[in-house]
């Protein structure tokens, strides 16, 4: 057994009975992947909530917002002909896919990285606008000089891609619109410029050539990116065989900019896995995980919304240097933590 993640005891962390929803008539289905941070002597998440109605033997129904912002429930009977509704996840109605969940994000903060909190005076952050109508998810908070900045998954009926919101205090954001057309997703900057530039990593995806793969992108501003270059593809016969994305923001070490990245067999088991990127100059992998370091063997990681999940794009470096305290989605369904070594990581990258 590859894996290495030390698990919190009191796992799950969240699940959908300790939130309210939004608005009456919703329920939570999902609490998944927060991003994570340090504000105020607090640990911080940004977390993904997903609702939907309560659903019948007869009907599938969810929600979508308009490009007001308004809710709307769609509502379409099972034995409908043109309804395809195989995947928790997705449905397809008319040759058109929607999400079975609109998630928002929520800001929950703690003392002791473990009791989690709503606290007062912060708002949820929902979609806005034509390009977020089915929601925003996956939020991945990076903290570079005195800003913070939000990149989230952004989905709508044109597909989806990336938005970007920036903020101080957490209380007034700058939205950014859509930094990265469909189809994309998982952006990560780093957290320091590197000559100069800021970087990322991010996921366009294509369903004929190509794949899900991780690239790399620079930028002179944190806005507008060029330069991409693909530097992590899906490995036959491994645990990331199906598609592999960015966690959070890579780790600065004295050895190289270290990512714990996400990876799925084409089955959809989804595991964690490290990535070691030269400091200079990000394109170059250094190292890779052969075997995952963090499986779905817990049983809140097998069953749930969408089981055999573990899913990360949230963490902290703790003090000592080493620790990083793991925030991550179990099964889509709830929210855990786990401690992992760095010194464990590179034994197991051979570095």
């Amino acid at each position: 057994m590859a894996d290495i993640a030390k698990r919190f005891p009191q796992n799950p962390l969240l699940s959908p009975k300790d939130l309210k929803p939004t608005v009456d008539g919703l329920q939570i289905a999902c609490l998944l992947n927060p991003g994570a941070f340090k504000f105020e002597g607090k640990t911080w998440l940004l977390l993904r909530v997903a609702e939907r109605p309560a659903q019948s033997e007869i009907h599938v129904s969810f929600p979508i917002l308009t490009e007001t912002g308004k809710t709307q429930i769609m509502e379409i009977a099972l034995n409908d002909a043109d309804l395809i509704a195989t995947d928790a996840r997705v449905v397809r109605y008319k040759g058109v896919d929607y999400l079975t969940t609109l998630s928002h994000l929520r800001l929950l903060c703690s003392e002791d990285g473990v009791n989690f909190h709503e606290p007062e005076g912060y708002q949820k952050l929902f979609g806005k606008g034509p390009l977020q109508t089915f929601g925003i998810e996956d939020c991945r908070v990076t903290k570079l000089e005195d800003k913070f900045y939000l990149t989230f998954t952004a989905v709508s009926d044109s597909g989806v891609g990336v938005g970007m919101r920036t903020t101080t205090d957490f209380k007034t954001f700058e939205n950014h619109g859509m930094i990265l057309p469909p189809h994309n997703k998982d952006v990560a900057i780093f957290e320091e410029k590197i000559n100069g530039k800021y970087y990322a990593l991010h996921r366009p995806s294509s369903v004929d050539i190509g794949g899900n793969y991780i690239w790399l992108a620079e930028s002179p501003d944190g806005l507008h990116w060029g330069n991409h270059k693909c530097i992590m593809k899906t490995r036959e016969g491994y645990w990331d065989s199906g598609r592999v994305g960015a966690g959070a923001a890579p780790i600065k070490t004295e050895k190289g900019w270290l990512e714990i990245y996400h990876g799925a067999t084409k089955e959809h088991r989804y595991c964690l896995g490290a990535a070691l990127l030269d400091l200079n100059d990000p394109s170059k992998v250094l190292a890779r995980s052969v075997e995952p370091i963090m499986e779905p063997i817990a049983p809140y990681e097998i069953t749930g919304f969408f089981g055999h999940v573990v899913f990360t794009n949230g963490h902290v470096l703790e003090d000592d240097g080493d620790t990083i305290t793991i925030y991550y989605g179990a099964a889509d369904e709830h929210v855990c933590g786990a401690h992992l070594s760095i010194r464990e990581i590179f034994a197991s990258l051979g570095v």
